[in-house]
């Protein structure tokens, strides 16, 4: 780490809702808004001489759209978008990419992956939270109260905040070259957050678009769900991150999905995967009694959880035990409620 450089934010401040800072020449960051606590989702416009690229998009929201609207009909309209770029299936990123397509006969280009699940979630609208929810949380031993408030409640839909989804895309794979904004990009995949995002990186300078694979000074949440309860996106995040450290430079400019851009990308790199080890071992020392997931919070994010941030705590915590199982360092019991216990390999 000493032999790296420090992060560093050419711009201390974002651009204004409406407004675009050109970052690079013919890339324009743009912020929109979310009704939530991380606020905002960054995306970006690159000029392709006679059309726009847009990379994500926001949610499908009145605000955003208009958003959208107001900058092309005003200082980007005189080109068309002919591209909509998502990097991956997350709502504030592709939220808006069937209006794109519908509204501005704009292709969707995003990996199979992601195309796949924002298509099926849009469509599996839910009155109710499903039998198989209600288990995954009651395994973490999710608090009661908030099982039972959420149990009679409309859960959260794709539907809610992402436009429909027309068939068709353009799929993007590992090591695909991608020519945008005057520059040609190698396309990198990587895994945890999201399954195969796609992060973009310039063989002409030194840039990076890494949607929500690489931010600043917050940590990508990592999360387990009842679609896959026994999975291990942790692994997959940590090969990510080693693999794209490989790759880093302090030289790279990086544009990612929240927060500022930044320099010093190999200390991030290492950051991001140090950050989760440290977790690890927090949590493993944690479980010298068993605990159950929800009662793991203190171990993992030095603090209670609650409101809206509890259930990303909830399936960012199994995220980590599953882990621990994966790697033997870690058993599991039936309590007498049914949640898993949790507790450390003497």
């Amino acid at each position: 780490m000493t032999d790296m450089a420090p992060l560093r934010y050419p711009w201390e401040t974002p651009p204004a809702e409406g407004t675009t800072i050109e970052v690079a020449n013919g890339i324009f960051w743009v912020r929109l808004p979310l009704p939530m606590a991380l606020d905002h989702v960054n995306c970006y416009i690159l000029d392709d001489g006679d059309s726009w690229t847009v990379i994500d998009t926001g949610f499908n929201s009145k605000r955003t759209k208009d958003i959208w609207n107001g900058l092309l009909t005003g200082p980007f309209k005189a080109k068309p978008v002919h591209r909509v770029i998502v990097t991956h299936h997350h709502p504030d990123h592709i939220g808006l990419a069937g209006w794109f397509q519908t509204e501005h006969s704009a292709p969707l280009w995003t990996t199979r992956t992601a195309w796949l699940f924002a298509r099926m979630l849009t469509l599996d609208e839910q009155d109710r939270p499903t039998a198989e929810t209600l288990t995954f949380w009651r395994d973490a031993g999710m608090d009661r109260d908030i099982f039972e408030q959420r149990a009679r409640e409309r859960p959260f839909n794709f539907a809610d905040i992402v436009a429909p989804m027309p068939l068709g895309f353009e799929r993007l794979s590992q090591g695909d070259i991608v020519d945008m904004g005057g520059r040609r990009w190698t396309v990198h995949i990587g895994h945890g957050h999201a399954p195969d995002h796609a992060t973009f990186w310039s063989l002409d300078d030194d840039l990076v678009i890494s949607g929500d694979q690489i931010i600043p000074s917050i940590s990508s949440n990592i999360g387990v769900y009842a679609t896959e309860p026994n999975a291990d996106p942790l692994s997959e995040w940590l090969e990510s991150c080693e693999r794209l450290g490989a790759l880093a430079k302090d030289s790279h400019l990086v544009l990612g999905g929240h927060k500022l851009p930044f320099t010093g990308l190999p200390t991030r790199m290492r950051q991001l995967i140090d950050n989760h080890h440290g977790a690890l071992r927090r949590l493993e020392d944690f479980l010298s009694t068993p605990k159950t997931a929800a009662e793991c919070f203190p171990a993992l994010f030095k603090r209670q959880i609650s409101g809206p941030e509890y259930g990303l705590a909830l399936v960012e915590a199994v995220a980590h035990l599953n882990h621990l199982l994966r790697l033997d360092r870690v058993s599991r019991k039936r309590s007498d409620d049914g949640a898993w216990l949790w507790v450390r390999r003497c």
